[in-house]
């Protein structure tokens, strides 16, 4: 797409054909054959990415960047980059400011977020900063500086997530060669960290110090699965269905998706009386089922921005007297979607509470200890924590253990004593019972008649084996040589040779005939 031309005085250049047919030149001046083969393979990956329309690649860019104010101008005239006097007007500040009055299509909740982003960049780097002199060690330095400021880990992600998407958007626009935010990312912690199940007792703790305000407030959270608090301050009265218990739940973070303005919620039994409570004690004409000035906090010029609730919920959960978790509000509605998914479908779960199944295995659905409860066929406990916090404790023991014959080479503390059943050939059973009490264990009463039939069983089928062999049969006392098999050596060079010792003395084996001897 490009050639080399050297002229008489050494000077090379590179030449090409632009747009509309045109040939285009760029002087490069006295350098080497090898100098020059490098230019131009940069400029044919110019050329290339401006014809098909994409963005250059990362090294052609991070090259751009790093080339003179001189030979940057000389692209910039062959139409090949944007004019760097144009770039160098861009500073940081009135870039952001532009950044967000264009962003007409999200929400004011969301520009409220990035403002707080805007604000970090404008305190580190300074409104007048120009764009292109941020490098990659600066955007290093803006994360230890969000580190620095206490922020949790989670949030520190998010505002390095938010502006690398700015200065994509300053990369897209000309203004910048590359993005120096990049590469540059924090890890958020573990989700399943801050996960935590809170418990109905707990619930209810925390509802005997609440206001009537605040019992409706978590009790649509955690009982309905409402979003807090954004669907919880929007629920209206003339939205619940109390004939058909059900309620439709206005939501204003899925408005903007086809189908997420509303849903249908059921009133749940453990609801009802919270709703019906609230209902009694709202006043005349009142539109909204929460009262108090939550929502009026929470409404901006254009629409639904946020309100604070975490501080006195926090006050709340302290004088309950329990301690506050993670997430505190959305492990409210975390904890209902666990209890719903454990009776119901998990299409239908989510379609109540307005979230995908993929959503709610990531960020909702817990393992409780109800869960290992019903496992192991017990009754199910009200668990207090995830069962990922809990501690293993030993195992209970099983009553029916006692009832089982102990070996005598491994005696046990509290093994019963045993007589033997006549002609049982060394079958036990246990007479009387051996701790304290003299009456006897009705378990092992009841099973004992079906152990000595499968004993007595047992011991006749050995007997008639051997009377079929009558007559042809003789009883050898003489020693045994035959190796007795008793395992198989664990070293892999001998897997296949199996261990075997003599054993000593008569060995008493009842042979028939031409028959290999073998253990009854």
């Amino acid at each position: 797409m490009a050639s080399i031309t050297k002229q008489k005085s050494g000077c090379r250049t590179i030449q090409f054909v632009g747009a509309g047919r045109r040939r285009k030149s760029i002087r490069l001046g006295k350098v080497s054959q090898r100098q020059a083969e490098a230019f131009k393979f940069r400029v044919e990956q110019l050329i290339a990415a401006q014809r098909s329309a994409v963005p250059v690649d990362a090294e052609t860019s991070a090259w751009l960047a790093k080339l003179d104010d001189e030979m940057a101008n000389r692209l910039a005239a062959v139409g090949l980059i944007p004019s760097r006097k144009k770039k160098g007007q861009a500073n940081l500040g009135p870039f952001l400011d532009g950044y967000m009055k264009r962003r007409t299509d999200v929400k004011p909740a969301t520009k409220e977020v990035w403002r707080q982003v805007m604000l970090n960049l404008k305190n580190f780097f300074g409104v007048d900063r120009a764009l292109e002199s941020i490098t990659e060690g600066d955007a290093e330095d803006f994360k230890l500086f969000l580190i620095g400021e206490k922020l949790a880990s989670t949030t520190v992600h998010k505002r390095l997530q938010f502006t690398r998407m700015f200065f994509r958007d300053a990369k897209r626009r000309g203004l910048i060669f590359e993005n120096p935010f990049l590469e540059v990312k924090a890890k958020a912690v573990n989700l399943k960290d801050r996960h935590r199940f809170i418990s109905r007792e707990e619930t209810d703790r925390i509802m005997a110090v609440c206001d009537p305000t605040w019992r409706t407030i978590v009790g649509l959270a955690r009982y309905g699965g409402l979003r807090c608090p954004s669907e919880v301050l929007s629920l209206r009265w003339e939205l619940v269905d109390w004939e058909h218990d059900r309620m439709v739940a206005d939501s204003p973070k899925t408005e903007h998706h086809p189908g997420g303005q509303q849903r249908v919620v059921p009133i749940f039994p453990e609801l009802r009386p919270i709703l019906e409570e609230a209902f009694e004690l709202a006043e005349p004409g009142a539109e909204f089922v929460v009262g108090g000035n939550y929502r009026a906090a929470a409404m901006g010029e254009k629409g639904w921005m946020n309100c604070n609730l975490r501080t006195q919920f926090e006050r709340l959960i302290r004088r309950a007297g329990l301690t506050p978790w993670p997430r505190l509000l959305h492990n409210l509605r975390a904890s209902r979607e666990t209890e719903l998914a454990a009776e119901f479908p998990l299409h239908v779960v989510t379609r109540w509470l307005g979230n995908t199944p993929r959503i709610a295995m990531k960020h909702y659905l817990q393992v409780t200890e109800d869960d290992f409860a019903r496992a192991a066929g017990k009754a199910t406990a009200s668990p207090e924590s995830p069962a990922s916090d809990a501690k293993p404790t030993a195992p209970a023991r099983n009553p029916a253990a006692t009832d089982a014959p102990q070996r005598k080479d491994s005696p046990q503390a509290g093994t019963p004593r045993t007589e033997r059943y006549p002609g049982d050939h060394g079958a036990a059973e246990p007479t009387g019972n051996q701790s304290g009490d003299p009456g006897s264990d009705p378990a092992r009463d009841r099973n004992r008649p079906v152990q000595r039939a499968a004993e007595c069983g047992a011991v006749a089928l050995q007997n008639a084996v051997q009377s079929a062999h009558a007559g042809g049969c003789q009883e050898s006392t003489a020693q045994s040589k035959t190796p007795v098999v008793t395992g198989v050596y664990a070293n892999p060079d001998k897997r296949s040779q199996p261990r075997s010792r003599p054993k000593d003395g008569e060995d008493r084996i009842r042979t028939c005939g031409g028959l290999s001897p073998s253990r009854i």
